[in-house]
């Protein structure tokens, strides 16, 4: 016999908070598990609301919210990428004890 799983269903509030909250995360899985739902429920919500979004006024707040908060997100995860590697070169262009790697040939007189 197979188990039959009951459909949960959340109402229009409890999706767009967890949106919301998911949007402002550095984890939509945590986020997914600390309101104990699934992830793939949350990844849909978030998919349906970016195709509604792009067909529907810029007069919602909450979708003009989420769009602004996915945005951030993402200029967040780029910025912390770019610093990330900005960094890293700038160990690799000094050695052990903080000269720099790049030769330079300096003649005097010449």
């Amino acid at each position: 016999m197979s188990k039959s799983k009951k459909q949960r269903v959340y109402t229009k509030e409890f999706k767009e908070e967890a949106i919301k909250l998911a949007m402002k995360s550095a984890s939509y899985a945590q986020v997914a598990q600390s309101l104990d739902i699934p992830i793939g429920t949350l990844y849909g919500w978030i998919e349906q609301l970016k195709k509604t979004s792009s067909t529907t006024s810029d007069s919602d707040p909450i979708v003009s919210t989420t769009i602004l908060l996915e945005e951030n997100k993402r200029l967040a995860k780029a910025l912390a990428q770019a610093q990330e590697e900005a960094a890293l070169l700038k160990k690799a262009a000094a050695d052990p004890i903080g000269h720099c790697n790049i030769s330079c040939n300096l003649s005097i007189g010449g």
